[in-house]
């Protein structure tokens, strides 16, 4: 399903215009993106899914054509946890 796709879907469910779902949906994953961002604070949609900035440590990588060593700096990343409705509907259930 791409996001025109996911935006009629959204439209339909929802009884609103297309415009309308998309511009929910762009400022969801607008929100979204600020929060995790700032790394401050969860975004969680209970039972659905919760997002999260998360550290990563400096590390020694190695090159797997060379073998020489890569020194890779700590960063930011983000972390995507499945809440229990959607492992449930993962299941088939």
């Amino acid at each position: 399903m791409n996001r025109s796709d996911l935006v009629t879907a959204l439209a339909d469910r929802a009884e609103v215009t297309r415009k309308d779902a998309d511009a929910v949906l762009a400022a969801f994953a607008e929100v979204t993106g600020e929060i995790v961002a700032k790394g401050d604070e969860k975004v969680t949609v209970p039972g659905f899914l919760t997002f999260e900035r998360t550290h990563r440590a400096a590390r020694t990588a190695r090159n797997p054509q060379t073998g020489e060593p890569l020194d890779i700096p700590a960063g930011y990343s983000v972390k995507v946890s499945a809440g229990s409705k959607l492992k449930e509907a993962a299941k088939g259930a």
